[in-house]
């Protein structure tokens, strides 16, 4: 039962109103001045204050300011007779759940209670339904899907689910739908290991835009001389965080196209970034730029040349070569250019990448707290809209829109969390990736991997005659029989990439127009 605490000094009129509350289940505790309120307050336990306005003694703007510095948690509904705009200002001014203008209506009444008390369980309760609702239909979807399309709508209600579930206390549907994806990403993989080489080889007409030719289809129409453009490049951002930093620039830019692009394979920022700002494949930036790529076991920094590989990419397509690329590993260094941003309209295009969210998974892995902070998939979402919140990328936003100046959104692959343990045998120069393995005499009894013994068909390089490329799917991760138990504690339940999920492969491409 929920107790509202009503302050009027005409309450004796209110007698109907309180007996059809006590009818609905509510505890009505009345007080018949400002002062008396206060006592009350102080002990009864109150869900909800009812405050009329226009009191003798203690006025209700008063007493609304004393409940908020003793009980700023407590919901205040102000009622009045006036609709004076300044009355309203002070009351809305001071924090107040809901406003009310005499004479009120016992469904006027009711409706507040539960838009202020009852919301969260009602919202619950809808949103499980609803979700209940929807499962048998994106069942079907995803036993019937058959092209991209189609994968693009399975994905993108189950992400309009998580993201509404988060919404709610766990009532175990959260647990239905982790299990739905699961499913998804078992179908999806399947669609993935009979149609990439295809994709790739350019065997099949109908193919997704890849991380090779997401810029010359998507950015490089929109770059000219006499404009300027930003490409802001999150590191390992999902379709599903995504969404939410969606929200943190919305007051500031309208989304004018939203693409769903696949990461190549491996879905590692070492191949598809690459792939992304040369506008190639991996293979063929090994042989066109021998001088701009470092194989799996070369010393170096693997991401240490996409500047180079960008500017030959726009002069091959003859765009302007005028470019600014900047790599954000740090808030110094970021506020360093956030600082030097006006510098920076002259140029057709200024590419940023951001490496917060990369860093936040590998920091999961190693960090303890980290780990707390990042415990499950909402929580991980939470952490990454938090950082954005307080980001100087955001700065950046919000001095690009007075600018006028559109920005587009992108990253180079997306990530998911490891659960199932398979066992690989490999040689000393086998990588560590937990997510794909490239090697010579690789040995993998699983169902549950997409396995490329000639990896010029996909166009990875073959670093020498018997390398191949294994590569796991769904939830699944690849783990040694030494030290396997250890292995396995460790790593289980943090967030990898480099496989095929729709989390790592389906990745959000954005234009931003400002407001």
């Amino acid at each position: 039962m929920s107790t509202i605490l009503w302050a009027d000094d005409e309450i004796d009129l209110l007698k109907p109103h309180i007996i059809f509350l006590k009818n609905k289940g509510y505890e009505v505790i009345p007080a018949v001045s400002g002062n008396e309120a206060i006592e009350l307050l102080e002990s009864n336990v109150i869900d909800i204050i009812f405050l009329d306005e226009n009191m003798p003694g203690l006025s209700g703007i008063e007493t609304l300011k004393y409940i908020k510095t003793t009980h700023p948690h407590t919901p205040v509904v102000m009622i009045t007779k006036s609709e004076e705009e300044h009355i309203m200002e002070d009351a809305i001014g001071s924090n107040i759940a809901d406003y009310l203008i005499k004479p009120v209506n016992p469904n006027q009444i009711l409706l507040c209670l539960k838009k202020n008390i009852e919301n969260s369980k009602i919202q619950n309760e809808k949103n499980t339904m609803a979700y209940q609702q929807a499962f048998r239909d994106i069942a079907f979807k995803i036993s019937d899907s058959r092209t991209i399309k189609e994968w693009e709508i399975v994905y993108k209600e189950l992400v309009y689910w998580e993201l509404e579930l988060d919404k709610i206390e766990d009532s175990g549907v959260s647990g239905i739908l982790s299990d739905q994806k699961e499913e998804a990403n078992s179908q999806f993989s399947k669609f993935i290991i009979n149609n990439y080489e295809d994709w790739i080889s350019g065997r099949k007409d109908e193919k997704p835009l890849f991380s090779h030719t997401i810029l010359k289809e998507k950015l490089f129409p929109n770059i000219t001389e006499s404009g300027t453009a930003f490409l802001f490049v999150i590191d390992n951002l999902r379709y599903d965080q995504w969404k939410t930093i969606q929200t943190y620039i919305h007051p500031y830019y309208r989304t004018d196209e939203e693409t769903l692009y696949y990461s190549i394979l491996p879905t590692a920022t070492h191949y598809a970034r690459n792939a992304m700002f040369a506008g190639l494949m991996p293979s063929e930036i090994a042989k066109k730029y021998p001088q701009y790529w470092l194989n799996e076991n070369d010393e170096g920094g693997k991401n240490q040349y996409e500047q180079q590989l960008l500017e030959e990419y726009l002069k091959r397509f003859g765009k302007p070569s005028k470019t600014s690329y900047s790599k954000i590993l740090n808030l110094d260094f970021g506020k360093k250019i956030r600082d030097n941003l006006h510098s920076m309209l002259n140029n057709p295009l200024n590419v940023v990448v951001f490496n917060f969210v990369d860093m936040l998974s590998h920091a999961r892995t190693d960090v303890d707290i980290i780990r707390e902070l990042a415990d499950d998939e909402k929580s991980y979402r939470n952490v990454t809209a938090t950082w954005f919140a307080n980001s100087v990328m955001l700065d950046m936003i919000r001095f690009l829109a007075e600018k006028k100046v559109p920005i587009f959104i992108t990253t180079d692959h997306g990530t998911i969390k490891i659960e199932k343990p398979i066992k690989i045998i490999g040689d000393r120069q086998t990588n560590s990736n937990l997510r794909y393995k490239v090697g010579r005499n690789l040995d993998c009894n699983s169902r549950d991997i997409f396995e490329i013994k000639s990896p010029e068909k996909i166009y990875l390089p073959k670093e020498n005659l018997t390398s191949s490329f294994v590569f796991t799917t769904g939830n699944s991760f690849l783990a040694y029989p030494n030290n396997y138990s250890h292995y396995v504690n460790y790593y289980k339940n943090t967030f990898q990439h480099g496989g095929i999920s729709m989390e790592e492969m389906m990745i959000p491409f954005v234009k931003l127009l400002p407001r």
